[in-house]
């Protein structure tokens, strides 16, 4: 594959998949840390992001390989051909790239940190399932608006059952199981989340992606830079009776649905359209509700499954919508 080939869409897709259900573990490991420990959610988003960038960095100074001299032109191979087998990666304008990380990076901030503030106060469910329930709806209202992606009628009808799921979840559970404090966190960690993703299908489609495991070295940097004032007025360090779990669980969550998943993310996003990622993501509410339900012993109510179902179906509809338009951009450009 030549360097200026772009990320398969199927592996891109692949790439999405798993970055999906590993962040729906990482709600899971935060409700664990806020049960062993004092930490706070936005002291555990900063050790997410810096944990994340020493891991990637490392992982980046392991794959660079010293420089090798060009081997001699085999017989029946042109010049232009060896040097299209050199890997290399085109520099983004640096005004582009400036964007590219500071963008992410506060979107990472604002994502990561009011998405475990709602875990703490409604749950790991519901801030999920909020979370990525609003986060395809602000995608889709943001794609027209700044991509000009159509959505058409299927589309209006899918945000339209988006927010009548978030309303039964608001309304229909009287502020037991579901709290409007968490739910207004979530909502604001969707926004950090459709911005990012917005903004990386937006670059993607100019051309000014960037490498993925550098754009997402760098925006762990600027998050964590970021968080580090509040973090500190919080309290860096957790008082714990159980060290080594909070320890293992920190690593955890800085390794796979961090410096993995993010890296992945980015890149599957890039070669994706907008839609379709928010729907990929559903493997982060699923996988984060069956944890939820089985290993944390959270109790789901009729109005927590009646919302949750709205949501998800609603997401499904612009999965459909999404399909459909596809298609008909398909068969214009063939008749074209």
């Amino acid at each position: 594959m030549g360097p200026s080939t772009p990320l398969p869409v199927g592996r891109g897709l692949l790439y999405l998949a798993f970055a999906g259900f590993a962040w729906g573990t990482a709600g899971a490991a935060a409700a664990l840390v806020f049960g062993a420990s004092d930490l706070g959610p936005l002291a555990l988003s900063f050790w997410r992001c810096a944990g994340g960038l020493v891991l990637l960095l490392g992982a980046m100074a392991l794959r660079r390989r010293p420089a090798r001299p060009a081997a001699p032109a085999r017989p029946g191979v042109s010049a232009a051909a060896a040097i299209s087998a050199t890997p290399a990666t085109p520099r983004d304008p640096r005004r582009r790239r400036l964007l590219r990380v500071l963008g992410s990076g506060i979107g990472l901030m604002i994502f990561q940190s009011a998405y475990f503030a709602a875990v703490e106060a409604t749950g790991l469910a519901v801030a999920t399932v909020v979370t990525l329930g609003a986060g395809p709806v602000l995608i889709a209202l943001g794609a027209r608006l700044v991509l000009g992606e159509r959505i058409g009628g299927p589309g209006v009808a899918a945000v339209a059952g988006a927010l009548a799921g978030l309303a039964v979840l608001w309304v229909g559970n009287g502020g037991g199981t579901v709290r409007p404090a968490g739910v207004l966190l979530a909502l604001v960690s969707a926004a950090g989340y459709a911005a990012i993703t917005l903004l990386t299908r937006w670059l993607g489609r100019e051309g000014g992606a960037g490498d993925p495991s550098a754009t997402t070295a760098w925006a762990f940097g600027v998050s964590a830079l970021c968080l580090l004032p509040f973090a500190a007025g919080e309290g860096l360090l957790p008082h714990t009776g159980e060290p080594v779990r909070v320890v293992v669980l920190l690593l955890y969550v800085a390794a796979v649905p961090t410096a993995l998943a993010y890296a992945l993310y980015f890149a599957g996003a890039a070669v994706v359209r907008s839609a379709t990622v928010s729907v990929i993501m559903l493997l982060e509410p699923v996988s984060a509700a069956v944890i939820a339900v089985s290993v944390l012993g959270e109790r789901v109510t009729a109005a927590t499954a009646a919302g949750t179902a709205l949501l998800l179906l609603a997401v499904i509809g612009l999965a459909a919508a999404e399909t459909r338009q596809a298609a008909r951009d398909r068969r214009e450009t063939v008749a074209l």
